[in-house]
């Protein structure tokens, strides 16, 4: 009997995303079939929509980058997993839908003590700012760290994990909600996104070794005037809109490297480095020390209420669609 899964997706790009029951083939070869559980939703859908990510798929396609669940079906020559076990899986898409085929060496088995929403929210946020800050920056122990969108859901993972890295951390975040939440999850220091002095106010606290900017624009540059010689800016978004504007001349004078940098091209680039950056992040949340910040849990049936509160900047940290 032929299967089925009920998916959210795109058909063209100038049509909103929709409900679709579409026809689920048995998992080809290296691949595995999964009951998906809980998807954890990203500004990257958003993109996808539009067709302006990077790496968006030709339509029609299910949205969902990241999502944890259960394996039900192994496809051919695969090993190391087995029908019941849990899995998280970085896809790129396909995560918001009762079940889908996915590659399964983009599979991360989960330890017991990490439910599925908990494993959803972790994988491209988390992921992000661990890669980032200890594989491209080289974040070192008692230097100074700012971050932008603090409470967004990368930037407050790059708040926890700097913190555990030994870094004094600089948060920035806009409004007194969201600094609030940033000052909880660890931030030495918190700057509202909205002040007009956000360069003094860095240098007067040291200035920074490394900017880790989601934002762009205007902020980008306060943080690059204050950032001290030979430190390091890190360009992971542009979720302001507007893209920087860089200073060849001051780079050189002041020996700042700005680095690109794209969590999803280490799979390709890199695939050992980002699976043991994984499984060191699946291992401090096993332990208790990162815990990432859902501030809503949505039904597979809300799904775009949820994409809509990224779009109008209602989270802050993850929101995951559960199933």
């Amino acid at each position: 009997m032929s299967k089925t899964t009920t998916a959210y997706r795109i058909a063209a790009f100038d049509q909103p995303p929709a409900m679709e029951t579409v026809p689920l083939p048995q998992p080809a070869r290296g691949e595995v079939q999964l009951r998906v559980r809980a998807c954890g939703l990203n500004f990257a859908d958003l993109l996808m929509c539009k067709g302006q990510y990077q790496d968006t798929p030709t339509p029609p396609f299910t949205l969902g980058m990241e999502l944890a669940g259960e394996v039900e079906a192994l496809g051919a020559g695969v090993s190391g997993l087995h029908v019941g076990q849990s899995v998280a899986v970085f896809s790129g898409k396909g995560g918001l839908a009762t079940h889908g085929n996915f590659p399964a060496d983009r599979c991360t088995a989960l330890p017991r003590a990490i439910p599925h929403d908990v494993a959803a929210a972790l994988q491209i946020t988390y992921g992000t700012s661990h890669m980032a800050l200890a594989h491209k920056a080289r974040l070192q122990p008692g230097e100074r760290l700012v971050v932008t969108g603090a409470a967004g859901g990368v930037g407050l993972t790059a708040v926890e994990i700097g913190k555990l890295m030994g870094a004094e951390v600089i948060a920035i975040a806009r409004g007194e909600n969201k600094r609030a939440v940033v000052k909880a999850a660890g931030a030495d220091h918190v700057i509202d996104a909205e002040d007009d002095d956000i360069r003094d106010q860095i240098k007067a606290l040291g200035g920074a070794d490394v900017v880790y900017d989601v934002v762009g624009g205007a902020l980008f540059d306060a943080c690059f005037r204050a950032t001290n010689p030979d430190g390091r800016m890190m360009l992971i978004g542009f979720a302001g809109g507007d893209l920087p504007a860089l200073r060849p001349n001051h780079m050189l004078v002041k020996n700042i490297t700005v680095i690109g940098f794209y969590w999803g091209g280490y799979f390709t680039i890199d695939p050992a480095a980002l699976r043991a950056s994984l499984e060191q992040v699946f291992d401090w949340a096993a332990q208790g020390r990162i815990s990432p910040h859902i501030s809503h849990r949505m039904p597979f049936e809300r799904a775009g209420d949820g994409l809509q509160l990224l779009k109008d900047r209602k989270a802050t940290g993850k929101v995951v669609v559960t199933m």
